[in-house]
């Protein structure tokens, strides 16, 4: 069974209605990223910080995964499927996927901000973090999202596993983002690799298969194209 690694960023979620944070009108255009996605931002404003998370987290368990989402997950019937994601939002999970790496943490779970090895699960039922919660080592509960500054703890993992790949796809990520864009570097040579995205990307390689759709019409034409 060939084993297919799927890089996935904003553009993945879109679809379903999740803000971007690059695209003109996303959420840097409305918060400082150095006020909400920073250790400093959070030492500094702990409140906004909570607030931003909690309403992002709001609207993630408010969504649905898309169609492309469900392709990706109906994909394993045939093919060993391994994705990494840029995104915070759980909705690969929720269609279906059952190898899913999140390189910048998760929404869904918060972690203690003395120990990290400490990572608590909420629900649609219990979404919010405030001031005060607390982990069991009495420290505040922050976002288990990387934050810039921060390192990415899943980077290593997500090299070993993109060097696995019988093929690559690349959906809905500008390959701007370092370390991510630079998992590129480590496919064998002669893997063939196919990049999702409606709009143009700027890539570091010229043995790339563009599909130019968004998510879900492009997972039904990469299916169609590695006949499933």
């Amino acid at each position: 069974m060939k084993h297919i690694v799927v890089l996935t960023g904003a553009g993945m979620s879109a679809e379903s209605g999740i803000s971007t944070f690059r695209d003109s009108g996303g959420l840097w255009e409305q918060h400082s990223v150095e006020d909400v996605a920073t250790p400093e931002g959070f030492r500094r404003n702990p409140q906004l910080v909570l607030d931003f998370y909690n309403t992002r987290r709001k609207e993630s368990f408010d969504t649905k995964p898309n169609k492309g989402h469900i392709g990706l997950a109906e994909m394993e019937k045939d093919f060993k499927v391994s994705i990494i994601t840029q995104n915070v939002d759980d909705l690969h999970e929720r269609a279906g996927s059952t190898d899913v790496l999140h390189l910048h943490g998760e929404l869904s779970k918060v972690r203690s901000t003395v120990d990290p090895s400490l990572i608590y699960t909420l629900t649609a039922d219990n979404w919010e973090i405030k001031l005060g919660d607390k982990c069991e080592k009495g420290s505040q509960l922050r976002p288990h999202i990387v934050w810039f500054g921060e390192a990415v703890p899943m980077i290593e993992e997500a090299m070993h596993t993109v060097q696995k790949a019988d093929i690559l796809v690349v959906i809905g990520t500008s390959l701007n983002v370092y370390p991510a864009a630079g998992l590129l570097n480590y496919v064998k040579s002669g893997t063939p690799i196919f990049l999702i995205d409606p709009n143009e990307v700027k890539a570091s390689r010229n043995d790339i298969y563009f599909i130019k759709e968004g998510a879900s019409a492009g997972v039904e034409k990469l299916r169609e194209l590695l006949k499933i």
